[in-house]
């Protein structure tokens, strides 16, 4: 956990710079604007600015936020109706088919049934921003997954974005739509997420969707007296993303660069070397080698009966590094230690920032009287240094002299791995053009195996139900002609769920 400093004053000379002014809508009829997100992110308080900076100018306003009983976390829509004359407003709500623009600063709520209703296909001009938050749906089912262990009974959510995107599309046109990245874009620039509808308020002036000057709305921010310059500063943000947002994107790039676990792989040698790589650096090269040899194995078992296919090559290349690079006491150490970690946490973040570590370590942590389960305890900066030391003694990992050695999830790790060796040996023998496809969902087993401790255990005992269908499938798929391996059979290991 980080507990965050001030955020970052970014480049206050670039947005300084002069901006383009668009041509801002005619206000002789009310101009009624949507803005939509999630509670607690400041969708009220846009609308509030706005107010305000309408009152500075002498015209017509009226705001309604509708929240319900959603409050933090849920849906929140801000109807705002601007006009020459208050005169002219005789209702608060937007109705239906009559906004002219929407600011969707979360996608799920603009593209649900109450946003899309305002909406009118060839009138409406949107701005939706394309940050993917969690619903409610999305954790119920990762909440039941994890009680049952079972992805099958429980698959992962999907986040719909491509269809909420399309319903979005279809319900105004597509030269009327235009959707942004625009939490990524000011949390680089800002520091913090916080700045995001600011941010796309600032590029909705630009694009002239807002009938306000920007000198009233940024009185506004200052007469409201909260975060008056990082406030404005996302404003400006916003509007210069609008004006060249290649340029906006390029200040946003982290100064480190993309991690290089965060790219994908564009081919299986590549997916194979970056891991070989890592497991360099988890252990050591002969560890490493350990790990390309049986891949290998079944890269050449695979050519042999199904030639320029290689999806079993890789469920074993991602299976068996994910078991061999299982995260404990000494991976924890390295990861926060010998990366970037603090180089990153440099950049992100300034003033007085306090590092605290949530750990539950087999030999300190106290168990839930309850559960029987480990609880996390917090601990301070002072751990860095007790990492760094630890961080150098991998080398001990599963050797006698290893302290963490005898604890039930190292010996589980352990275990694990010898087991899948067990398991691509069996594929490796037995395989054909029959059972081929059975042997790729065999193989990538492990990537069911999710969490730490008590969780992982409960994916783990899915995982082994799943296992032993399958393998029952790939030893009844093989081609007659080819009798199963009776030595590779005796050796597998199979764990009844």
């Amino acid at each position: 956990a980080l507990r965050k400093g001030k955020a970052s004053a970014a480049a206050p000379g670039r947005l300084a710079e002069a901006l383009p002014e668009p041509q801002l809508p005619d206000t002789a009829a009310p101009w009624g604007i949507l803005i939509t997100g999630v509670g607690g992110t400041g969708v009220v308080t846009i609308g509030a600015l706005l107010g305000m900076a309408a009152h500075l100018e002498g015209k017509g306003i009226s705001v309604l936020d509708m929240a319900g009983l959603a409050q933090k976390g849920g849906a929140v829509w801000s109807h705002v109706r601007i006009a020459d004359r208050q005169t002219q407003l005789h209702a608060a709500r937007v109705a239906a088919g009559e906004a002219d623009a929407v600011i969707g600063c979360d996608l799920v709520v603009a593209a649900s049934d109450e946003s899309l209703a305002k909406m009118q296909h060839g009138r409406t001009r949107v701005l939706i921003n394309r940050d993917q938050t969690n619903t409610s749906e999305f954790v119920r089912g990762f909440a039941a997954q994890a009680r049952s262990g079972d992805v099958l009974a429980n698959p992962d959510p999907q986040f719909p974005a491509a269809a909420m995107e399309a319903q979005i599309v279809d319900a105004v046109g597509a030269e009327k739509a235009e959707f942004l990245d625009a939490t990524a874009l000011a949390t680089e620039l800002l520091g913090d997420s916080i700045a995001t509808n600011l941010f796309m308020l600032g590029f909705a002036w630009q694009r002239g969707l807002v009938p306000l000057s920007w000198q009233a709305i940024e009185r506004a921010i200052e007469i409201n007296g909260t975060a008056i310059e990082a406030n404005k500063a996302a404003f400006l943000w916003g509007r210069r993303a609008a004006v060249d947002l290649r340029a906006v994107r390029e200040a946003a790039r982290p100064r480190f660069g993309t991690p290089a676990h965060h790219r994908l792989s564009t081919s299986v040698d590549e997916l194979i070397a970056r891991r070989k790589a890592q497991l360099t650096d988890y252990q050591d090269a002969a560890y490493a080698e350990g790990y390309t040899r049986l891949v290998e194995r079944v890269r050449a078992a695979e050519a042999r009966v199904a030639p320029g296919i290689q999806l079993l090559t890789e469920a074993v290349a991602r299976g068996y590094h994910k078991l061999l690079a299982y995260k404990d006491e000494y991976e924890v150490a390295r990861l926060y230690t010998d990366s970037d970690f603090l180089a990153r946490v440099e950049e992100q973040f300034e003033g007085d920032y306090k590092l605290v570590f949530h750990l539950a370590p087999p030999m300190l942590a106290d168990k839930d009287p309850h559960t029987g389960e480990l609880k996390k305890k917090a601990y301070g900066p002072w751990m860095l240094k007790a990492m760094r030391v630890l961080a150098k003694f991998r080398h001990l990992r599963g050797s006698r002299l290893d302290p963490f050695a005898r604890s039930h999830d190292r010996q589980l790790d352990r275990e694990l791995i010898a087991d899948y060796e067990r398991l691509v040996d069996e594929i490796v023998v037995n395989l054909d053009r029959a059972n081929h496809e059975a042997a790729i969902e065999l193989a990538a087993l492990p990537e069911q195996i999710r969490g730490y401790g008590h969780v992982r255990e409960r994916y783990l005992a899915g995982a082994r139900k799943r296992q032993a269908a399958l393998l029952e499938d790939f030893r009844q798929r093989r081609a007659p002609s080819t009798p199963l391996a009776t030595k590779a059979r005796r050796t597998i290991a199979i764990i009844p769920g």
